[in-house]
């Protein structure tokens, strides 16, 4: 028997007491049957669980969590699970991005408060993976990330239907009369047929891969369906490696280097994943110290080949992606562009981990050479009417409209959008630019996915399906057009897009990376001067984010989260 004493952990502040302290730690979690040896020193592995049923994408992880138990108790560790805050895209209003701060703040006091030694995050739909991912970053213990994979293929009238994409479209069928609504709601239930996310390469699929390429899961994490077994087998796995981690003392930040996260943006372009991973990324980075920027998107993703067809931007989906080979297939691809010796939470560096990956599919994953799309990376814009930047993704955009100028018509907010797209009377046509105001961070509150506005339907019975559209709000990523995105400083903050008005002049050109109001610059100062800011929310949680959130090229964090405080063991309370 092996007498040698295991190393003091931050748990034992809890457990390892031999006095009335100690007795409460232990006692009370005794309640729940655990034996004395369990607090003996061995790694205490909190299991972050976002298991919701009012997050359908993540109503698989009670089971989930007991393959992570597994794996723990497997490697001699002693898991608890614990829940925290969780974000259904689908269901919560009046955005989940409004309360991506606040989960990541639930996520990581319940790690700092609590005897953990190391944490397992179980993140799925797509708010829930930066939450927990820039909450934990804050802490920065030993992590590892294991994401609830996407549904099955959605099958409509023997076709393959995108979970998202679809409804975007059918939908747009439905305002053109092309569609009846019996048809269209028909669809419900077979686009959505399995447990788990997206199955497009929408935001959830998008972060799933990015938590891969950074190192922070294990290989194959992004692409496992959620019913597939093989997502059980990763989260047993993922339970014992994080016991290891622990004893290795492999901390987040260790994973997340700078180098990591130029991998993840290059990785972003080749599946042509999308926008809402420019906010997330910076916002995780943040938490972490490391300095990254709307400029390095454009850097270093810009000029990536697209090797992935995938939905929004092409055919196939993520359950067809996991059978081509997943995402090692694409980053083998794409290795010469990586940071192969960047570290990985399974103790192989980038390089090891792909360098043989196989590709079972060459008509889902493409090669550089013969890419799906060239230079597919997101665009950031600037000028006149996005000084602090905007983005468009150029893979999910008609090409012919990537340089275009037009006549704005203008909505205030989303309110006003609603009142008027159908009317028949609106003065606007397929040359016009799409403009949306007030539904930034601040404006929305929360930057709702609104960018992608709806054409106006005497606009799709010609036959037309895409307009040029701003805004300074999101889209998801299931979505797809000539979008552009995030316009900084927002309309709220008093950017310049505050002040468009109908019958301006606007000019994107994207390969100038360009977006002019044409509005000389005393026109523009006089109607800043006399715009007038919104009334703020009056109470609670809102009235703290609009007081204290960043801007979208910052990240939409809170500015007294940027910066992690560690995991020092609290004081006690007793």
């Amino acid at each position: 028997m092996d007498s040698k004493k295991p190393p003091f952990r931050r748990s034992q502040g809890w457990f390892g007491k031999q006095d009335r302290d100690g007795f409460m730690h232990r006692s009370w979690i005794k309640n729940q049957g655990y034996p004395h040896d369990e607090f003996d020193g061995r790694p205490v592995i909190g299991i972050c669980n976002t298991w919701s049923e009012l997050t359908p994408c993540n109503g698989h992880f009670r089971e989930l969590a007991e393959f992570v138990k597994r794996g723990v108790y497997e490697a001699g560790g002693f898991p608890l699970e614990f829940p925290v805050m969780s974000l259904g895209e689908t269901q919560l209003r009046p955005t989940a991005m409004l309360f991506r701060n606040l989960a990541s703040m639930d996520v990581e006091e319940s790690i700092r408060g609590n005897p953990i030694d190391g944490v397992v995050l179980l993140m799925g739909c797509d708010k829930t993976t930066p939450s927990l991912m820039m909450g934990a970053a804050s802490c920065d213990l030993p992590t590892i990330g294991v994401s609830g994979g996407p549904m099955l293929n959605g099958k409509f009238r023997g076709t393959d239907v995108g979970s998202g994409t679809g409804v975007w479209q059918m939908s747009e069928m439905v305002r053109a009369g092309q569609m009846t609504m019996e048809e269209f709601t028909s669809c419900e239930a077979d686009m959505h047929r399995s447990s788990g996310t997206c199955m497009t390469m929408g935001t959830a699929s998008t972060m799933a891969s990015m938590v891969e390429a950074l190192g922070i899961s294990l290989p194959e994490n992004a692409a496992i369906p959620a019913p597939d077994n093989r997502r059980k087998r990763l989260a047993q796995l993922s339970g014992r490696r994080i016991v290891e981690m622990v004893k290795q003392d492999i901390k987040m930040s260790h994973i997340l280097t700078r180098e990591a996260f130029e991998n993840a943006i290059r990785t972003n372009a080749a599946i042509g994943g999308s926008t809402n991973a420019v906010i997330h990324l910076i916002a995780i980075a943040g938490r972490l110290g490391v300095k990254l920027s709307l400029e390095d998107w454009d850097k270093l993703g810009a000029q990536v080949p697209c090797v992935l067809n995938l939905q929004p931007s092409g055919k196939y989906l993520m359950e067809d992606f996991c059978y081509a080979g997943g995402l090692p297939a694409v980053m083998r691809e794409i290795l010469p562009l990586l940071h192969g010796d960047c570290m990985t939470v399974n103790g192989k560096t980038i390089h090891e981990n792909v360098a043989n990956a196989p590709c079972y599919n060459r008509e889902v994953i493409k090669t550089p050479d013969v890419p799906f799309m060239k230079d597919a990376g997101i665009a950031v814009l600037r000028g006149n009417l996005a000084p602090n930047g905007a983005v468009i993704k150029p893979s999910a955009a008609s090409a012919h409209l990537l340089q275009h100028r037009g006549r704005a018509v203008v909505f205030e907010n989303i309110e006003d959008f609603h009142a008027r797209i159908d009317n028949e009377d609106l003065d606007i046509d397929e040359h016009c630019v799409m403009v949306l105001k007030n539904c930034g961070p601040k404006g929305y509150p929360g930057m709702a996915e609104v960018g992608n506005m709806p054409l106006p339907p005497k606009v799709l019975r010609k036959g037309i399906t895409d307009m040029v559209r701003i805004s300074d709000g999101r889209m998801s990523g299931t979505a797809y057009g000539t979008v552009v995105l995030h316009t900084s400083p927002e309309a709220a903050a008093g950017g310049p897009l505050a002040v468009v008005q109908d019958g301006d002049m606007i000019e994107l050109d994207v390969a100038g990376r360009r977006l002019h109001l044409e509005v000389s610059e005393e026109e523009l100062a006089r109607r800043l001067t006399n715009w007038k800011p919104p009334t703020p929310p009056k109470r609670g949680y809102q009235k703290i984010y609009v007081e204290h959130v960043q801007q979208a090229h910052l990240g939409a964090d809170m500015d007294f989260l940027v910066g992690g405080s560690g995991a020092d063991v609290p004081r006690e309370s007793h």
